[in-house]
């Protein structure tokens, strides 16, 4: 069992946590980010100048990789839309490159987040790890960022990708935002409703890149999402249950959401009908199969 891990992305929502979890479980963790702290196993990187603290690598035997620009927080310029990428892609790259220059490194497993944007929008279309490779923006980007993580194959690295689906988690990502409107009295489906949305609990998601992590024989994609993906209207019904709040007789026009989001839409309103049968077939177990059973942990907390 690897006992020295690097991850990347580290202070995002599900870095933050699986940090923790690995101290807890017994594992060192060092850390890459953007600006030197006070912690002495945090190391310094730079993406765009294509600069890395190399020393990270030592006594590492895995690597989590979980860093990436927010997809859906701005709006998709060319500009916008090349930092999306480069921030997987080249991260990726900079990577590689620090294991090539490392003559003694001691890596032998690189896992790595992906999305299930890598599928497009398929409607009610049962999607697979074999499924193809689908069309727009976030599909392509997801195609570009597994391409540079499989380059590892080249270092006779195991390489795992999970294809997170939405992370629900009190401390950020998209419950937060999805609940608000709800909130205030003000939730509706979006579009039509029937688009599908693969969840995943934070304990899942956590407890899946340590699964990872320690089950050897796991290689390449597996979709990271609850066996049981709801549509958009049962999730907003199922939120609104738990706050006690209505929900609107209307959907919010598909238009709608264009106009506020521009191409960004594209992000909320895809459909992914994902199956997670490949990951229970590696013997993942997880704590909540059922959005009722997620939503009700996470607000009691």
């Amino acid at each position: 069992m690897a006992k020295k891990i690097l991850i990347t992305g580290a202070t995002g929502l599900v870095g933050t946590e699986l940090k923790k979890q690995l101290l807890n479980h017994g594992y060192e963790v060092n850390t890459l980010s953007r600006k030197k702290n006070s912690d002495p196993n945090n190391f310094v990187w730079d993406v765009y100048k294509g600069e890395i603290d190399a020393t990270c690598l030592l006594g590492v035997e895995a690597i989590i990789h979980l860093a990436g620009e927010p997809v859906a927080d701005k709006k998709w310029t060319d500009e916008r839309k090349k930092q999306i990428i480069d921030s997987r892609v080249k991260s990726t790259e900079l990577i590689y490159k620090a294991i090539k220059a490392t003559p003694n490194h001691q890596v032998k497993s690189f896992i790595s987040a992906s999305a299930v944007g890598f599928y497009g929008d398929c409607g009610d279309e049962i999607l697979t790890e074999e499924s193809q490779n689908g069309y727009g923006f976030l599909a392509e980007c997801c195609k570009l960022w597994e391409d540079a993580v499989d380059e590892g194959k080249k270092l006779s690295l195991r390489i795992v990708k999970l294809r997170t689906g939405i992370v629900f988690s009190n401390d950020g990502g998209a419950l937060p935002q999805l609940d608000k409107p709800v909130r205030l009295f003000a939730g509706a489906p979006i579009g039509t409703g029937k688009q599908w949305t693969p969840w995943l609990h934070i304990d899942d998601m956590v407890g899946m890149y340590i699964y990872a992590l320690e089950t050897l024989n796991m290689e390449n994609c597996y979709n990271a999402c609850a066996p049981f993906p709801v549509t958009n209207e049962g999730l907003t019904r199922a939120i609104a249950k738990h706050l006690h709040r209505p929900v609107w007789p209307i959907k919010v026009p598909r238009k709608a959401i264009e106009l506020l989001m521009g191409e960004r839409a594209e992000a909320v309103l895809m459909s992914n009908n994902t199956s997670a049968q490949k990951i229970l077939d590696a013997g993942f177990k997880f704590k909540f199969t059922h959005l009722d059973d997620a939503l009700t942990n996470l607000y009691q907390k």
